[in-house]
């Protein structure tokens, strides 16, 4: 008798919980949704194959530096991306990732931002160098 008055009782709260549950729904409507069409951030560095001038005249500014910092190890992920990251932004040169790893310290990246790019192949570097007159490029086959 208990169990089955147990078992009614249950019946019953589950029975009017499911019905209130339906009783309360209202109809959903669907919002119009418009659509915000917002220019894109350039996240892409720009392209490796630009011409690269070192610029002349960078001087590190300041005293709080240790005398050997060209020594200061970039072990931490953190510094190195901020690092780079700036150099990136001020000089326009960006490090391609085949070369991270070989960035260890601040001495590697000064190596790095010293040595100038040409976006020129060598046939260009050819035909503008001075030629001998018996040596011609033609560019049509």
């Amino acid at each position: 008798m208990v169990v089955q008055s147990v078992s009614s009782i249950i019946r019953r709260v589950f029975i009017e919980f499911w019905s209130q549950s339906r009783k309360e729904k209202e109809p959903v409507v669907a919002e119009t949704v418009k659509e915000v069409k917002k220019e894109p951030i350039p996240v892409c560095p720009p392209l490796r194959s630009q011409t690269y001038t070192p610029p002349e005249g960078l001087q590190v500014f300041g005293s709080f530096f240790p005398s050997n910092w060209q020594d200061i190890s970039l072990e931490d992920g953190c510094l190195q991306f901020n690092l780079l990251g700036h150099l990136a932004y001020d000089l326009g040169h960006v490090v391609p990732n085949s070369r991270l790893h070989q960035l260890c310290r601040i001495r590697d990246v000064l190596g790095f931002y010293n040595v100038p790019i040409q976006d020129r192949s060598k046939f260009y570097e050819l035909n503008a160098s001075n030629l001998p007159p018996n040596l011609k490029i033609t560019w049509s086959y």
